[in-house]
């Protein structure tokens, strides 16, 4: 099994022996493809999903630090912390495996912090809007999470 991310496209495809067995539509990073550190950009290349996050816990589970923060989103929580950018239900840490390109240095894109994570279903998919992370709404997320064997590759493109 493999993923592709499709940055052009804002969707995201699950290979399995050689076939496409899935398509969730994503979002991307507002400032583009890019692998420097800050960028605020969506990196490049071949990764691999490095840590699984979040198994066991609550639809709309709030992420901050990568933590369960004990909050589940709702539009009035959001109103009340408008600054955040919303983290849910799951993480899959994504790890660049092109030393120079995506690992390494500042370029790294596990020490960027880049996941594919759940995002409010307001939130439109689609189109880039994100800080550098690829953004699902929960269901998708959480069937994307169910599939990914540990250390699937993941190509960004």
């Amino acid at each position: 099994m493999r993923c592709e991310v499709s940055i052009a496209d804002q969707h995201l495809v699950l290979i399995e022996q050689g076939r496409q067995v899935a398509e969730y539509s994503v979002s991307t990073a507002l400032n583009g493809a890019g692998e420097q550190m800050g960028s605020g950009c969506t990196p490049r290349g071949e990764h691999r999903l490095r840590i699984r996050i979040g198994a066991g816990c609550a639809r709309g589970t709030v992420f901050v630090g990568r933590r369960p923060t004990g909050e589940i989103y709702t539009p009035e929580l959001a109103a009340r912390h408008p600054e955040r950018d919303w983290i849910l239900t799951r993480i899959l840490w994504l790890t660049g495996c092109e030393p120079g390109r995506n690992r390494g240095g500042s370029v790294d894109t596990l020490r960027r912090y880049i996941y594919i994570h759940g995002t409010p279903s307001s939130e439109p998919m689609g189109v880039p809007r994100s800080h550098g992370c690829i953004r699902m709404h929960d269901a998708p997320l959480l069937e994307l999470f169910a599939r990914l064997p540990d250390n699937c590759p993941i190509l960004i493109r």
